[in-house]
């Protein structure tokens, strides 16, 4: 095979954003485009001699196509073996579990996560390092600035490789090996969960549940964990076959695009549900007739740790994105472990498990995870959950119940607006942090301002700084606003509003209507309506 070198120019707009580069599909299909950021990962590494690269995805339109791009690009650039899951797929944790493993340098991960797919929806690509875990921000930079001035990238002449079938193909320059994306994943859960009290738990006649896959790259991995390895009926899971297009539907496993699932659970009396999303790396968690927050997901299953085998001896500490509520930091105070705040994004936990420093750490946007990978993991929490049930032998919303009596409740939502103007968008930001200094000592309703800023972060681990990653506006009586702008869209702004709000009341139902307050005086500090025009969110989670 020979070397091609092959004349390209820069396209504008090829910044990777928290979770990779992320367009519409018709954006990467243009001639050279995925070629071109391909290429500047590559670029961006030292030395791709000899190495070894996992590459993988969640199914998705387009995905077969990359993938014979970068096989060809990848041996181009020097990688000696390729190791690809069967039909390009590997979930978001599967691919972090199997760099792992096999010691690769990294990963192509091709997905939009929990964006919507098709000929006319979205598609994204992102590099994980050796650890398993996204690229630091140096790199992403690196990447950027590269797809900025970028003149030519390297591929080979080569016939389309048979990613279907399992097995090694020596190519001379170099090996592809076609796994199973389920198998090295599942083994990993067996090692780290109590399989014999959660199968007696699932197979048995007094437990019923539901996981949906949303057409997404779970499936399969759901199929042999719960009803292969776990015992779980056939009809435990739904939705299980990958489809390009995810079924015509949204893969984000929420209230609104989960609302099947949810009426199955309550309609049917079921003990409990889950769901994860387009690449496997979200999750939801409901009981009957009762929802879990994410939040307070994180912060039970940090408090619950022990009763799973591989967190026995405990935790070593716990992370929160800076936009999540506060109830993990509330059990990390009753533990006497470390709690960290970051910014949004998974690579920022990455360091903090590296060093030692964390067990398990989460972010609102139902994404949950420990030391196990470097990435976020649906199944890995909904296994959390079942291991818990499964010891001690409350329902859902006992579980929480009990959580909130001894830690209190942070009431949470999130409204988002979405494909707002980009210039209107960042006016909006641009008003907001020139007075957010003014802020503080100022009361609202009869509640003051304790804390107004523009939220900066410094690794603990490398010193590193990440600077204007939110605003947060805190006040006296556990109220807060944060206030960021979103890099998970395709198209426009996506505006992020998280409201939460500390209590001892548990009784309540409504957590919109108890926010309200809240909810209102975001608006007025915001100038949403005065900069957008929108007047209701598209999203309230």
């Amino acid at each position: 095979m020979n070397r091609n070198i092959i004349a390209t120019t820069p396209f504008p707009g090829q910044k990777p954003g928290t979770s990779g580069l992320r367009k519409k599909v018709k954006v990467f299909q243009q001639p050279n485009y995925l070629e071109n950021f391909v290429q500047a990962v590559f670029d961006s590494i030292d030395s791709c001699e000899g190495q070894s690269l996992v590459i993988g995805g969640d199914g998705r339109y387009f995905n077969r196509e990359a993938i014979q791009t970068i096989i060809k690009m990848a041996i181009a650039n020097g990688f000696e073996t390729l190791i690809i899951g069967q039909s390009g797929i590997l979930s978001t944790p599967a691919a972090s579990c199997v760099v792992r493993k096999y010691k690769a340098l990294g990963g192509l991960v091709l997905s939009a996560s929990h964006n919507p797919g098709g000929p006319d929806e979205d598609f994204g690509i992102k590099f994980n390092r050796s650890n398993g875990g996204p690229a630091s921000e140096a790199q992403t930079d690196k990447i950027h600035q590269i797809t900025e001035s970028i003149s030519q990238y390297y591929t080979v002449d080569l016939d389309p490789i048979d990613i279907d079938r399992v097995g090694e193909v020596d190519l001379g320059m170099a090996k592809i090996q076609v796994i199973d994306p389920v198998s090295d994943y599942a083994d990993l859960m067996e090692e780290l969960f109590d399989f014999a009290a959660m199968k007696q738990l699932l197979s048995g006649p007094d437990f019923r549940f539901r996981f949906d896959a949303m057409h997404a790259v779970t499936g399969p991995y759901a199929q042999e964990i719960f009803i292969n390895r776990l015992g779980a009926p056939k009809e435990s899971v739904i939705n299980a076959v990958p489809k390009e297009d995810f079924g015509g539907h949204h893969p984000d496993p929420n209230l609104v695009h989960a609302a099947d699932l949810v009426n199955q659970v309550n309609e049917q009396a079921l003990d409990f549900g889950a769901a994860s999303d387009g690449d496997g790396d979200r999750n939801m968690i409901i009981g009957h007739q009762f929802y879990v927050n994410p939040c307070d997901s994180l912060a039970l299953l940090a408090a619950n740790a022990q009763k799973i085998p591989a967190y026995k001896n405990g935790l070593k500490g716990v992370a929160r994105s800076m936009p999540t509520s506060r109830a993990v930091d509330r059990v990390a105070d009753k533990l006497d472990i470390n709690c960290y705040e970051t910014p949004t994004g998974w690579k920022f936990f990455g360091n903090l498990m590296d060093d030692g420093r964390i067990s398990f750490c989460g972010e609102e946007s139902f994404g949950t995870s420990s030391d196990h990978v470097r990435e976020k993991d649906g199944l890995w929490a909904v296994l959390c959950w079942i291991n818990i049930l499964a010891a001690t032998g409350l329902s859902v919303a006992e579980l929480v119940k009990d959580h909130w009596k001894t830690y209190g409740r942070d009431l949470f939502t999130r409204h988002d607006y979405e494909a707002i103007a980009s210039d209107s968008a960042a006016k909006m930001m641009e008003t907001l942090n020139a007075s957010l200094e003014g802020l503080v000592g100022q009361s609202f309703s009869g509640v003051q301002v304790t804390l107004a800023d523009q939220f900066s972060y410094s690794d603990p681990v490398d010193g590193s700084v990440s600077n204007n990653q939110g605003v947060r506006i805190l006040f006296e009586n556990g109220g807060r606003i944060v206030v960021r702008l979103s890099g998970t869209g395709t198209s426009g702004a996506t505006l992020r509003v998280y409201l939460d709000q500390f209590t001892q009341d548990e009784s309540i139902t409504d957590t919109q209507a108890a926010l309200s307050t809240l909810i209102d005086l975001a608006d007025q500090l915001i100038g949403i309506e005065k900069f957008t025009g929108r007047t209701e969110p598209d999203v309230v989670t």
